[in-house]
């Protein structure tokens, strides 16, 4: 079993259980745990902020979560928007469909990357590397990426603050469900519009 896979297969408990070793350091390893996430997205980021919270408390735990993750994104998103040009033009002749999928991001840049930014599950290096490449303002991206990261990251501490009590109360469940599935109909709503 490599490296990779080992990381991969940490569990939130794992990830607490360091925390807790190193909580001397204070804020830093939760802060840094999301932020590597950010640059080997391979680990796990729900169970990260699970244990963040379960380690710091709930709004702590989430600030220092939606610190180390929107500081990844945004040295991923400036190190494509520095080194990418060579890579945009690479994909674009390959991939003629990624190019306008770019060209319609820098039209639509704050909704499409607010809305993917809000799901735990979206491949967040991939948007992140996609915005860095496409001339997005790095504005439109920061403010979008930090909104995005805050109601996901809000919305995982809260599920996995209290794990136990989640399933005793039904509501907060599919509260949560409701959520995003919300967010999933508007991300569904872009896509049509972008297909069209």
């Amino acid at each position: 079993m490599n490296w990779i896979d080992q990381l991969a297969g940490l569990t939130w408990e794992d990830v607490e259980h360091y925390l807790n070793r190193y909580e001397a350091l204070g804020p830093l390893p939760g802060i840094l745990a999301p932020f590597i996430e950010s640059l080997i997205p391979v680990l796990p980021l729900i169970a990260i902020i699970i244990a963040n919270v379960n380690a710091y408390g709930l709004w702590e735990g989430a600030l220092w979560s939606w610190i180390g993750v929107v500081s990844g994104a945004v040295c991923v998103f400036l190190f494509f928007r520095r080194f990418g040009v060579r890579f945009r033009n690479f994909i674009e002749r390959k991939y003629p469909k990624a190019g306008t999928f770019i060209g319609w991001l820098e039209q639509h840049g704050f909704t499409p990357i607010f809305v993917l930014a809000c799901f735990p599950f979206t491949p967040s290096a991939f948007v992140n590397i996609v915005a860095g490449i496409s001339k997005l303002p790095r504005r439109v991206f920061l403010i979008a990426t930090a909104s995005g990261k805050a109601v996901m990251i809000l919305i995982v501490s809260v599920a996995g603050h209290d794990l136990g009590n989640l399933f005793k109360q039904p509501w907060k469940m599919v509260a949560i469900l409701l959520v995003f599935a919300l967010i999933w109909y508007a991300g569904r709503r872009l896509e049509s519009r972008y297909t069209k």
